[in-house]
């Protein structure tokens, strides 16, 4: 159990680390950057520390067959962040950011197709207790009629995709690598994807890459928190918990982004969006106690 509960935590504190970038990302845009700008800063600067940690702390000869593979895992979180910012350009925050957590579920599904079972009671319970939560804390309850775009939700439910395939491949690929050799060629994945994707608007000078206007200040919070600690807490708890349970614990970015909010940008939250932390955190915590209570329920893998 108490394995369980240290690589749960590391999960759950990688999830944490993704909460903070949306309000991190929304000074960035105050201060007059741009979508492009901001991506390129955070996963060039992340790199670079992986890097520096691979060069100093886990040296290891790795195939281009590996390096392929855990690239992949990169492009996932890449396209998570690329999908949910653009889908933000057309549909409000609160509708964004429950559809995005549509990935808790969807990580179930993937599990269950994957090893051919059903999810537990616990899991099924834990998921709608997130549901709700979700609901709540992003503020659509009472909110009335909801005008949807179909392109900001197509893009949003495309982040959860691949938000639920990022939480996935991190336990399953590559698990026998050192952490920090895992995480850089991770890393090394999404920055490829943004270089071929921004790199027009660059050259062209529709982009400006210059550090000296206080971009580097933004790259250095958004390359720790939204690139080297998730992925490697990832890379530590995911492959020693269930796919369920780590998209679960995944929720865990909500409840930060709303107090985020909160503290970073004097954003005012109602009692309801507060109850929905609550119950995000509640739904959270939910499989680890019905794992004490019932030791047959499936969290960890064998």
């Amino acid at each position: 159990m108490y394995q369980l509960l240290k690589n749960s935590l590391y999960v759950f504190l990688g999830a944490c680390c993704f909460g903070i970038l949306s309000t991190v990302v929304k000074l960035a845009y105050r201060d007059g950057f741009q979508f492009e700008q901001v991506m390129l800063s955070q996963f060039g600067t992340g790199w670079l520390i992986l890097l520096v940690l691979m060069l100093l702390f886990a040296r290891r000869r790795v195939t281009w067959k590996q390096a392929v593979r855990l690239a992949g895992v990169g492009l996932c979180t890449c396209l998570t962040g690329v999908t949910y910012y653009l889908s933000l350009q057309s549909i409000p925050a609160s509708i964004a950011v429950v559809l995005l957590f549509q990935f808790t579920w969807i990580g179930v599904i993937i599990e269950a197709i994957v090893y051919r079972r059903l999810p537990d009671k616990a899991t099924v319970i834990s998921i709608a207790i997130l549901f709700l939560g979700t609901l709540m804390a992003g503020g659509i309850l009472g909110t009335g009629e909801l005008q949807l775009n179909l392109k900001g939700t197509l893009l949003a439910l495309a982040a959860a995709v691949m938000m639920a395939l990022f939480v996935f491949f991190s336990g399953r690929v590559e698990t026998g690598m050192p952490a920090i050799t895992r995480s850089f060629y991770t890393s090394s994945g999404g920055l490829v994807l943004l270089t071929v994707l921004f790199a027009p608007n660059v050259f062209t000078g529709n982009v400006q890459m210059d550090s000296g206007n206080g971009l580097w200040i933004y790259g250095l919070i958004l390359g720790t928190f939204g690139v080297v600690l998730p992925v490697l807490l990832f890379a530590l708890g995911a492959p020693k918990i269930s796919t369920g349970l780590a998209t679960i614990l995944g929720a865990g970015e909500l409840p930060v982004a709303v107090i985020a909010s909160v503290m970073g940008l004097n954003e005012q939250v109602t009692a309801v969006q507060w109850m929905g932390v609550s119950l995000i955190l509640l739904g959270i915590a939910y499989p680890q106690w019905a794992a004490q209570r019932s030791p047959g329920i499936q969290l960890a893998k064998d």
